[in-house]
């Protein structure tokens, strides 16, 4: 007889249903049959689960089983009563219910799901069963915890006061009399009257009271020197089934120390352990305080798995790896060496050294930090009222939190921004766009600088880093072998239009420089069109566009094909008109190399012709469209092999397509097939990635290819018949980096459909 469920989902629902597959823990779905659709099987993620009810009678003389009761609160509020089966793992556990007359012979309950847990046993049972204290010592506090909960606040009063019992009790009896039994009579106001004891005496009388009532019995071990915080944390942790860490040994992964903010870990004192992009282990020294669960799970969206540590070693922690806003300046003042940074102003001659403020200093700090930590983008984030100024960098791809510079500086750090782009300080409703020529050390680098209004008055700078650079050669640049001698032919035409396209840093640029690179002989005459210009080349005649001034791409393009062209590139094909022009030129004996925001190649072919691009000239210019990504590489240090299971195998050749998964050689001896996963190490910042790498696209300009574009078939059909003439797309691209050991499959989803 099939095995009747109850599914829990996160949102509360419940839904019966039928297992039908036999239930895996490991596979972290349940597969069933739902009473509506009794022959279609529907499969569940746990993470959208909270518990599997599994029907039957309660038996605990079929399991082996902790000692006592436990409660289990889920993230839907629901609190149940079990005995804990011995069968855990890291996707959730097993519990038997309480009750024996219980509809459920057994519940899993999914990690994510999950809340809290609760020993029943009493914090004493427990300090009692790790030996850290004697049975009288715990007898001793619990009578002593009894007292002070019944402790009255005239008993308060004498021995803080040093007044007689006598007094007292004369002064409350001659009220009573006075004013009647009948009435409720305030200690405190009677011996106020009296002139006993003054308003100030009675008030601290009233906190110690409410202090004594909940001491709780682990303070008073510790007061008392029977145990110690350390000892009581890991009896605490044993009740709340959390793990007990030592966090001395611990290297927190760079996900966790981003995630939160200084000011919630500050405030509710803990400390990020490890994170991915589904959970985050944290560590704090309350326990008993089930707020922090909840206040992080609504600031991060992730599951919360809490850990228990010592107050001094979370401080330690915190100090080490996080530093106060007015902390993360004075060090980034520090380090800076008046003198280090020269602005240069462009088109003119002549340098000035800005070194006269600390916010100059520090502004020009940040710069210098961001450029030789290889960041690609600085954000400066000033938040609402007292907030700080948060400044983030991007680093292979990601953001993280660098500094949180103090309010009052928010202001004129970035007036001092504005003023360095040349831009206009008074206007904060508007967007401003500039730029920031600094040397340094004999490098030149440039800052793109966007300025963006924001609520309350603020603004947003982000600052892009052009460092000159040179290129990188064609065989460094990650291509596949067919992608590598495919564009290689296509670049070596005489004639025609090469694309490479892609959202903004996936790397269009350095891509089309190391094409121009492979074809900078002295032979032929190649010019440039860019906004900015990012990348230098000695041999290439590069033209910096001035919006300013009416000097725009179509206006380059147009002096070029003047001044005897072999090659041109245009650094992007922001309108039609520039489209037009592009094919045109490539038309009459020039090939032009541009780059487009689009999302692949085939899209790429339908855009252009849905611009208005004649669909015969474009099909007879097109050599090829590039479409990459940028995927972050495993660090080459600490990256570990593994042998996948096969539905994870079977996952990639699905996401592949089987047909091609085979036809490129990816399906031999699959059971010996090893990966690579991320494990960390202090040469990639525990993050278990280095660098990044590109992913690959390459549409060639066959005859079917431009048949097809004649014809203005579908995007579905391009795609399609472009898979069947040779391209790979990001997708398959990056699963075959996959199996090459240079990144994970996690990696290639980020990216690619």
């Amino acid at each position: 007889m099939a095995q009747a469920l109850v599914l829990n989902f996160m949102d509360g629902r419940k839904i019966d249903s039928v297992l039908a597959a036999p239930f895996k823990t490991k596979s972290n779905v349940v597969e069933v049959y739902l009473p509506e659709k009794p022959d279609s099987r529907q499969v569940f993620p746990f993470q959208d689960l909270c518990a599997i009810f599994i029907k039957g009678t309660p038996d605990l003389s079929k399991y082996q089983t902790t000692e006592g009761l436990e409660e289990i609160e889920t993230v839907p509020g629901e609190r149940y009563r079990v005995h804990m089966v011995n069968m855990s793992g890291d996707e959730g556990f097993f519990g038997i219910p309480g009750q024996k007359d219980s509809p459920y012979k057994m519940i899993f309950f999914i990690s994510a799901g999950v809340k809290k847990r609760l020993r029943l046993n009493s914090l004493g049972e427990i300090i009692l069963e790790k030996g850290f204290a004697s049975e009288d010592q715990v007898d001793e506090c619990l009578a002593e915890q009894g007292k002070l909960r019944g402790k009255r606040i005239g008993d308060i009063l004498s021995e803080d006061a040093c007044m007689n019992h006598s007094a007292v009790d004369s002064a409350i009896s001659k009220a009573r009399k006075e004013i009647g039994h009948g009435r409720n009579i305030r200690v405190g106001d009677i011996l106020i009257s009296a002139g006993i004891v003054t308003k100030e005496q009675v008030e601290a009388a009233l906190a110690s009271q409410e202090s004594g009532r909940k001491k709780r019995i682990g303070a008073l071990l510790i007061d008392k020197g029977y145990i110690t915080e350390e000892q009581l944390l890991m009896a605490l942790s044993a009740k709340f089934r959390m793990r007990f860490v030592d966090l001395k040994g611990v290297t927190p992964n760079q996900m966790a120390l981003n995630v939160l903010t200084y000011e919630i870990i500050d405030r509710l004192k803990i400390f990020p352990i490890e994170a991915d992009e589904k959970r985050i282990i944290v560590a704090t020294s309350e326990p008993t305080d089930h707020n922090i669960n909840e206040i992080l799970r609504f600031n991060t969206n992730r599951a919360i798995e809490l850990v228990a540590s010592t107050s001094v070693q979370i401080a330690a922690a915190i100090e080490k790896y996080f530093q106060k806003p007015e902390d993360s300046m004075n060090l980034l003042l520090q380090d800076l060496d008046e003198g280090q940074i020269t602005i240069e102003e462009e088109n003119e001659d002549t340098s000035v050294r800005e070194t006269d403020s600390q916010v100059i200093k520090f502004v020009n700090g940040i710069l210098l930090e961001a450029f030789k930590q290889g960041v690609s983008d600085i954000h400066l984030e000033p938040k609402p009222g007292k907030g700080p100024l948060q400044v983030r960098y991007r680093l292979d791809g990601d953001c993280r939190i660098e500094h949180q510079i103090p309010p009052n500086f928010k202001r004129a750090i970035m007036s001092r921004i504005k003023i360095m782009a040349n831009l206009d300080i008074a206007e904060r409703r508007r967007p401003q766009s500039g730029k920031i020529l600094l040397q340094s050390d004999r490098k030149k680098i440039e800052y793109r600088v966007e300025i963006t209004p924001t609520v309350g008055g603020l603004e947003d700078a982000v600052l892009r880093i052009l460092s000159s650079s040179k290129p990188l050669s064609l065989d460094e640049m990650g291509f596949s072998d067919r992608n590598l001698s495919e564009f290689k032919r296509i670049i070596a035409k005489p004639y025609g239009i090469v694309l490479c396209v892609g959202p903004t840093g996936s790397g269009k640029t350095t891509s089309l420089h190391s094409a121009l690179s492979h074809l900078n002989k002295p032979d032929r005459k190649i010019w440039t069109a860019e906004d900015p210009v990012e990348i230098t080349q000695d041999g290439l005649r590069q033209v910096q566009m001035n919006p300013k001034i009416g000097f725009s791409f179509p206006e380059a393009l147009r002096s070029f094909l003047r001044a005897d062209p072999d090659i041109i590139m245009i650094g992007e094909m922001r309108d039609s008109e520039t489209a037009k022009i592009a094919i045109e030129a490539s038309l009459t004996g020039h090939l032009v190399f541009s780059t487009l925001h689009t999302n692949s190649a085939p899209e790429t072919v339908v855009r252009l012709i849905e611009m208005g691009m004649d669909p015969f000239n474009f099909s007879d210019a097109m050599l090829g469209v590039l479409a990459q990504r940028l995927i972050k590489r495993l660090c080459g240090k600490c990256k570990k092999a593994y042998h996948p299971e096969k539905k994870d195998l079977d996952e990639l050749a699905s996401a592949y397509g089987e047909k091609y998964f085979e036809e490129d050689g990816l399906s031999s001896d699959l059971e010996n097939t090893t990966l690579m996963k991320a494990v960390g190490c202090p040469a990639c910042d525990h993050s278990g990635f280095r660098g990044r790498t590109a992913i690959h696209e390459l549409l060639i300009g066959t005859e079917d290819i431009k048949v097809a574009i004649k014809k203005s078939i579908s995007l579905e059909a391009l795609r399609a018949l472009a898979i069947e003439n040779g391209m790979r797309t990001l997708r398959m691209d990056g699963i075959s980096k996959v199996f090459q050991g240079d990144t994970t499959i996690d990696q290639i989803y980020r990216v690619s459909l």
